[in-house]
Formats: C-alpha cells, structure tokens, sequence
C-alpha cells in the first residue's frame, strides 16, 4: 500500500497549495471578521478543477479520485477553514449527484457545479429534532401529479437546520419523509437547482468559527421537483445520505488536518523566536513535547485519513475507517490548536496571531457531519457487523 501521491495527485495538491497561498491566507482573517461569504473564490476553485475532483470527466469533473480530494482539501484549510468546507460539502453534493442522480439531473447540474457556475452546493439534511438520527426528520415529501417543470413530480415541505451554504449554493440535495401519498414511510432524497419557488433561506447563523461559511434554516413551503430531481430511487433517501456523509467524512478529516498544521506552524515559528529565561522557547522540554506531541498527532490522523481515501478509491468498503479517521483527525486537531494557544501563551489568545483563529475554525470538526459520539457508535457497529461475519479487523 503506498500512499505517495501519483503525478495526477500531486498536481491537484499543488494546485489547491498554490492557489491557497497566494488567494485565500491573505484574506482568511478579514473574511473571518467580516463573515464574508467566498463567492469569488468558489468560482475560482471551480475553474481550477476542484469542485468536482471525484466526478467523472465527461460529466464536468476532475475525475481525480478520493485521495486526490483529500489533498486538495488539507491544502485549502491550511489557508482558510471556512472556504475549505464550502469546498468540501460541494464536492460530496457533486459525487452524490454523479453516482444517484438520473441522466438528466447530471446533465443539469454537474456542469454548473463543478464548473463554480453554481458558486456551491448544499446538503440539507439536518432538522430541529433530527440531527444525529435522521429518522426523526419531519420534512415530507408527497406526489404531485403536475410540476412546474413539466410531468409527474413531487412536493416538498419542511424546514431544514445547520445548512452549510443554504442561501449561496445553486444546487441542493434534500431529503424527506414520505408523506401520506408516498405510503407514509420511508425516505427519499431529491436534487434542487435554485433559487427554486417555495425555497427560502433563514437568517444566517453568528457562528463561534468558519464564519466565512454560511450556515442557516431552509424552509421547503411545497417546493415542486420533476421525477428527474429523485436520487437513486423512492425509499433510497437514508442510504443516499449516509453514502455522501461517508465520504464528506474523509474531506472533514483532512480539513481537521490542515487547521492543526496551520496552528503548528504559528507554534513552530514563535517559540524558535519567543524567548523567555534567557533561551528561545524551543529549548524548554515542556514546549519540545508539545511540538513532538502535536506532529504525531497529525501524521498519525493523515495516515488514518488516506487509508480511508485509498479504500474508497480502490472500490472496498470503507464506512470504518472513514469514521475512524473523522474521529481521529477532528479530536486530535481541536487538541493541537489548543496546544498552540497555550505555546503562544498570551499572544495566542489574540487575533494577532491566527491560532485564536484556528482554535475555533477547528471546533466545529468534531460536530458536522456526525459527532465524535456518533462516529464511536458506527465504528462499534461496523466492528460487530465484521466479527460476526468473521472477519477480524485488519491494520493497515
């Protein structure tokens, strides 16, 4: 198993490193303080390839594959964390549309999103009572017998929670309950161009971090859809979800990864220079710990993180390990952000410094796309599924 990037692989990275470096760092802190949402910018990932980079290429991605992504993705959040989970989440909403949508709902909006078009997209799953369990979601989803489109169609009605990018992306994944005309059971998940008639945007939440990323309420008030905007198919819509949360975990766990390495760079560079007892910090053991503690950490979380990526790309099952590198990545880069403040001491509890920053952009990792709870509770899952199908658990 070799992790080195191949030539593709590279490129993508050093792309994403490029552009992050010249266009994003500059700006991270203002649009932290701004809350300024990356619409420029989303658009230029796009023209760089980056907003499809598993999609196949003849629908209008990079068709570069998981691990390739995953690069991309550290690259970007080394820079900026907001802009790097719009990115992410825009990527999964694409893949997901590439592998479940019909012919025509690829047609209609694979172009438009990989290409930056649609600026981003978004995953509305989330609701005020249906956050870990998706079970609980009380949007609904009926029949109508006539769609503004044209043809046989379906209605939406609902509120939506904690949407990244809900009133920026031009194109939307959804899922809802079935309503009384569908059977009243199970689920079913629908792809959305918008603006769409019927679908409005909430206030913008005032986050702790990413505040670049916009996040709020969506309300469905009988939005109608063609049979077209179906994923997969009717009672598909959970499986459709947690396949495309699956994979989103990968990109939270390289984005986890760039924001730690970002803070250790900060640390790194003030302790060689910060002197205290008459000797750079560098020299003290305390501070030597927290530096080795903090670089195991992180190539250890990269590790997990591209074992999960290579899996995916090679077609195995990879549910496990995807959790097990979130986990990993999302707890142990909220540890080496703190790490950093405490390094920087004082300074590093001002905006001076951009580990204050870090320390909330990387917060939130180990809430979105399943909480650290939620990815032990797979993690046993799967353990027991593979024990009693007596496949013991297999290291790297």
């Amino acid at each position: 198993m070799n992790f080195d990037p191949d030539p593709e692989q590279q490129l993508i990275a050093e792309t994403a490193r490029a552009f992050a470096e010249r266009e994003l760092a500059p700006k991270a802190a203002d649009r932290d303080r701004t809350h300024a949402f990356p619409e420029a910018e989303m658009r230029r990932l796009g023209a760089l390839g980056l907003l499809g980079v598993t999609v196949p290429a003849a629908l209008g991605g990079s068709e570069a594959g998981p691990i390739a992504l995953a690069l991309a993705v550290r690259e970007v959040a080394r820079a900026d964390a907001s802009v790097a989970v719009t990115m992410s989440v825009t990527n999964m909403v694409a893949e997901i549309i590439a592998t479940c949508g019909t012919d025509d709902a690829r047609r209609a909006h694979l172009p438009r999103l990989c290409s930056g078009e649609a600026v981003a997209g978004a995953f509305a799953l989330s609701e005020a009572q249906a956050g870990s369990d998706p079970r609980a979601m009380t949007t609904t989803v009926e029949r109508a017998p006539q769609t503004a489109a044209g043809g046989a169609g379906y209605l939406i009605r609902g509120n939506k929670l904690w949407t990244t990018s809900g009133d920026r992306a031009g194109v939307l994944i959804v899922a809802a309950r079935h309503g009384a005309s569908m059977g009243g059971l199970g689920y079913s998940a629908f792809v959305i161009g918008a603006p769409a008639p019927g679908l409005t945007a909430g206030k913008r939440e005032w986050k702790m971090g990413q505040r670049g990323s916009s996040t709020m309420a969506l309300h469905f008030d009988e939005v109608a859809v063609p049979a077209s905007a179906l994923l997969s198919g009717e009672g598909e819509g959970l499986r459709v979800a947690l396949a495309g949360l699956g994979s989103g975990r990968i990109g939270i766990a390289a984005l986890s990864i760039g924001i730690a390495q970002a803070a250790l760079a900060v640390a790194l560079a003030h302790v060689r220079e910060r002197r205290q007892f008459g000797v750079p910090l560098a020299d003290q053991q305390a501070i030597r710990f927290h530096l080795a503690d903090s670089a195991t950490g992180i190539e250890a979380a990269w590790l997990s993180t591209m074992h999960a990526a290579w899996r995916k790309q090679q077609g195995l099952s990879f549910v496990r390990q995807a959790c097990q590198a979130k986990l990993l990545a999302s707890e142990r880069a909220v540890e080496i952000c703190d790490r950093a403040v405490q390094m920087l001491g004082g300074y590093g509890y001002t905006r001076e410094f951009p580990v204050e920053r870090h320390y909330r952009d990387v917060r939130v990792t180990t809430l979105y796309e399943g909480t650290s709870e939620i990815q032990r509770l797979v993690i046993a899952r799967e353990l027991l599924r593979e024990s009693r199908a007596g496949r013991a658990p297999s290291p790297i």
